[in-house]
């Protein structure tokens, strides 16, 4: 690994923090390798129950590294074709989905440019905590690119179809405030407070009953695509399997008890 991407696991929380700040963490070819490497030790490390994506210095990810970009003009069409499209499957297309697939929640904390396939991350994590300083675009367009890292399967899930399309077409900017209206933020607090926001927010959710979460998760992303019949029943197979955990007993007790419950995610 290049230490593009920083790895850190601590007490139940790992931290994936993008590591070319002097480049506003753009994806360079090294930085996909190191991240898709990152998200396979999540997979594998069942000790974690949550994950923090973020980007050192002041910004999340000014989207993709255009000098790495441009080390491929040279390659005739076809050679820059096969290029792109094995970089992308690669490492970018299982970066994404193995991110969307784990049982823990993903929050992203988010500053400074979140632009290009760094709002397609920000948008495959569960959770999006964002500084008021954060400026957002698709960008993807203004290269003369469609899209990478899930931003269409996304977008439209979020904001709809007509207004997915204005943000990949037009490419403009929007601020915070704008992206929590959109629903692609989940808060938007002051610089100064987005430490502490995130802080609060993944010890509110290590004391939560983290097998449900994982279901949940997995209703969701399943959602989409399901017929209501199917979806209906794999909400009962959910059911009945955290049903059967001590986190059920432990809140349903509370809450007849009038206290908090003291979930142990399982």
């Amino acid at each position: 690994m290049a230490n593009t991407v920083l790895f850190e696991s601590r007490d139940g929380v790992a931290t994936l923090t993008l590591n070319r700040p002097d480049q506003l963490n753009a994806l360079s070819v090294e930085m996909m390798e190191d991240l898709f490497c990152a998200v396979r030790r999540l997979r594998e490390d069942e000790s974690v129950e949550v994950v923090i994506v973020t980007g050192a210095g002041e910004h999340f990810m000014a989207g993709g590294d255009l000098k790495d970009f441009a080390r491929n003009l040279h390659l005739s069409p076809e050679a820059r074709l096969v290029s792109f499209r094995a970089m992308i499957e690669r490492y970018i297309n299982p970066t994404v989905d193995i991110l969307q697939s784990l049982r823990q929640p993903v929050i992203a904390r988010v500053r400074g440019a979140c632009a290009g396939f760094g709002l397609s991350l920000m948008l495959g994590c569960d959770l999006a905590v964002c500084a008021e300083d954060t400026k957002f675009t698709t960008a993807y367009s203004s290269i003369a690119l469609p899209a990478d890292g899930g931003m269409t399967y996304f977008l439209p899930r979020i904001v709809g179809t007509r207004k997915a399309m204005e943000l990949l077409l037009l490419g403009e900017r929007f601020d915070a405030q704008q992206a929590l209206a959109l629903g692609l933020a989940t808060r938007v607090v002051p610089v100064d407070a987005l430490d502490g926001e995130v802080d609060a927010l993944v010890r509110r959710l290590q004391s939560g009953p983290l097998h449900a979460y994982g279901e949940i998760k997995r209703l969701l992303a399943a959602s989409p695509d399901a017929h209501l019949a199917t979806q209906l029943q794999s909400e009962a197979d959910a059911f009945a399997r955290c049903s059967a955990t001590h986190d059920f007993g432990e809140g349903v007790t509370a809450f007849l008890e009038k206290r908090k419950p003291a979930f142990r995610g399982s």
